[in-house]
């Protein structure tokens, strides 16, 4: 496969993975296209990899990791917006999804990675335990603690370790 091949076919996917990591579009928009510009450049040995696209995501959450690190791109997160939605303007099933993606977008990044790319990118645990350079058993951990700790923000009682 070609990269403009593998860019035509997994670009938007890819995008939607930046999307859910990083909470931003626009910061989306520069990491994927930061991430594809590292790939193309080594695209050859990427595309001899037995799955290339495990490969290129898990470019894309170190690259989301990397800025968080970096001294220069601090945000000062808040929790009013300018322009919050009001449940009465979007609807209830709009206004509880917007305010379960504040809370998500307030989990450590591992935790939100493997909740992405469990439940959004329908990943197994494996291929997201590659994608993050861990074992299975972490992505476990990291799911169950992750899901707790929505649990218990949005009220409803933690429980002991069983997956949803």
């Amino acid at each position: 496969m070609t990269f403009e091949e593998y860019v035509g076919s997994r670009g938007p996917a890819l995008m939607r993975l930046a999307r859910l990591l990083t909470g931003d579009e626009h910061r989306a928009e520069d990491l994927t296209q930061d991430v594809l510009t590292r790939a193309y450049v080594h695209w050859r040995r990427i595309a001899r990899v037995d799955r290339p696209d495990v490969y290129v995501r898990r470019m894309l959450v170190n690259a989301n990791n990397s800025w968080w690190r970096r001294r220069s791109n601090r945000e000062l997160a808040t929790a009013d917006f300018a322009e919050r939605p009001q449940h009465g303007d979007l609807g209830g099933e709009t206004a509880d999804r917007d305010a379960m993606w504040r809370l998500i977008l307030g989990l450590p990044d591992r935790q939100r990675a493997v909740l992405v790319l469990r439940y959004y990118e329908d990943l197994d645990d494996a291929t997201i335990a590659q994608i993050l350079g861990c074992s299975p058993v972490t992505v476990r951990t990291h799911a169950m603690r992750a899901l707790n700790n929505l649990r218990e923000r949005h009220g409803v009682p933690a429980t002991n370790g069983s997956r949803p």
